[in-house]
Order: structure tokens, then C-alpha cells, then sequence
């Protein structure tokens, strides 16, 4: 039986292959080429990090295959602004429509309207994403070792790096773990969610962050809902968390709630 993780692989092959048949290679590098300059995804969480509090990644997404609709209607740029007036380091942006409601017009969009870095969170299993992320603007741009083998992993690496954007690597076990550290970037990411099962536990980031080397950073990712998770979460050394689907809900208070999760130790 397929799980939610190959049933959305199998429609990204679709969607790369339209988007091959739609824009040419050459028209995608130009206008990679003439986008706004990179804002430095890794150096604005280490400057948040470094300095003792928690670097924020604040994502953006109107629905989840494990929480259905989060919130219809949303205006993300409204909510990319809340992120920002609360201190966020950096956002995250759904731009898969099927699964989470989202698109890259949201995502120019909403760095139209903030001055923080920005990640393209999709399911990379191509370059020309990459290429495409980055003439939409993104700042870094995500690999899930468990979407792709290694050869392809260091192939969307390396074009994500050539265009000047920083890349998270997320992982969910000691496996992907291992893959992971063989790629230079310093931001992997700890998925809590387990994307086949659509389960979330924090043990996850507790029973991988011992197996970062220094010079890494550890992102914990998904199931973070109040300053507690943050806490707990910090005793194992994570400075940088990506947290959305709490923050969705938090309405007038969103801002707020950014502060909090920020300065929780």
C-alpha cells in the first residue's frame, strides 16, 4: 500500500514533467539569474541562535494530509507579517497545492512583503525545482532524505548551493541521519512527523540530535505547539525550530505566540 509520502512523489513526477513542457531550462536560469538577491537563510537563524534564543522558521500552509484544513482561507501574507513583527528568523512556504494548499504566487507574494529569509518547502526530486525556486525568490530550499536517493540528494544540493541558497536536509531516522551528514550543508532538520505514517512524537529529535557532529545545526520540525516543546526540545541542544501548524491557528494573538516560542529557555 502506497503511503501519503509515495502518493505525493508520484504526482511531483507529473508536476515536473509539465513544468518541463512549459518553460524552457535556459528561460528558468535567466530569470534565477535576474531574481532579488539571496537573503542568508542559515546566517539569520545562527544570528538569532547564537545570540541565546530560539531561531524561528514560521511556515505558512492552508492544509496538511495529517491535519486536513488548518485554516481555509487564510491570507498568507497577513499571517508572513505576523511572523515577522514577532520575531521570526525565518519563513517556510508551502508551495505544494494538492497536499498543503499552497503555490509560488503565495510565495512571491510574501517576500514581496517581508524583509526575512525565505524557504521553498515542497518535495524537490528535480533541479529545474530548484532552478524555479530560486527565480520565485527563495532564500533555501528543502531535501527529505527519505523522498530521494543519495546521487539525487547531492545533485539538488549542489544547484541549490550554485545559485547562492542555503539548503535544510530533513530527516527522520538514524538511516536518513547517516545519508544526511554526507551532504555539506550545516541545517538538518528533525522531522518529528513521520511522513509515511503521519505520526508525530518529539523522541524523534531527542533520539537523533546526539548523532549531529559540531559544526551542524539541529532544525526540530513539526509537532512544536507551546513554549514547553521548545524547552523540552532545547535540552537537547536544538536552537532552531520550524513550526507551523500551531502558529496558523493562533489568530489575533500569532505575533505574540512568535515572541514566546522565541524567548522560551
Amino acid at each position: 500500500m502506497k503511503t501519503a509520502l509515495d502518493r505525493i512523489i508520484d504526482y511531483k513526477h507529473d508536476e515536473v514533467r509539465a513544468l518541463k513542457a512549459a518553460c524552457s531550462l535556459a528561460d528558468l536560469e535567466a530569470a534565477a539569474k535576474a531574481a532579488s538577491p539571496v537573503r542568508g537563510f542559515a546566517a539569520a537563524l545562527s544570528s538569532v541562535a547564537d545570540a541565546g534564543q530560539n531561531a524561528l522558521i514560521c511556515e505558512i500552509k492552508r492544509k496538511s494530509p495529517s491535519a486536513g484544513d488548518i485554516l481555509p482561507g487564510a491570507d498568507p501574507v497577513e499571517i508572513a507579517r505576523d511572523y515577522e513583527r514577532g520575531g521570526a528568523a525565518c519563513l517556510s512556504v508551502l508551495t505544494d497545492m494538492p497536499s498543503f494548499g499552497g503555490n509560488l504566487a503565495d510565495f512571491e507574494a510574501i517576500r514581496s512583503a517581508v524583509s526575512i529569509p525565505m524557504l521553498r518547502k515542497d518535495f524537490m526530486i528535480d533541479p529545474i525545482q530548484i532552478i524555479e525556486a530560486r527565480a520565485h525568490g527563495a532564500d533555501c530550499i528543502l531535501i527529505i532524505m527519505s523522498a530521494v536517493v543519495d546521487s539525487l540528494a547531492a545533485d539538488l544540493h549542489h544547484c541549490a548551493t550554485d545559485l547562492g541558497m542555503d539548503v535544510l536536509i530533513e530527516t527522520h531516522d538514524e538511516e536518513e541521519m547517516e545519508r544526511a551528514l554526507r551532504l555539506p550543508s550545516p541545517l538538518i532538520g528533525v522531522n518529528n512527523r513521520d511522513l509515511k505514517r503521519m505520526v508525530t512524537d518529539l523522541t524523534t529529535t531527542e533520539r537523533l540530535a546526539p548523532m549531529l557532529p559540531a559544526g551542524r545545526h539541529l532544525v526540530s520540525e513539526s509537532g512544536i505547539a507551546d513554549p514547553e516543546s521548545i524547552i523540552r526540545l532545547r535540552k537537547v541542544g536544538s536552537r532552531r525550530f520550524l513550526i507551523g501548524e500551531w502558529l496558523m491557528k493562533q489568530g489575533a494573538s500569532r505575533s505574540e505566540q512568535v515572541t514566546r516560542l522565541k524567548l522560551a529557555c
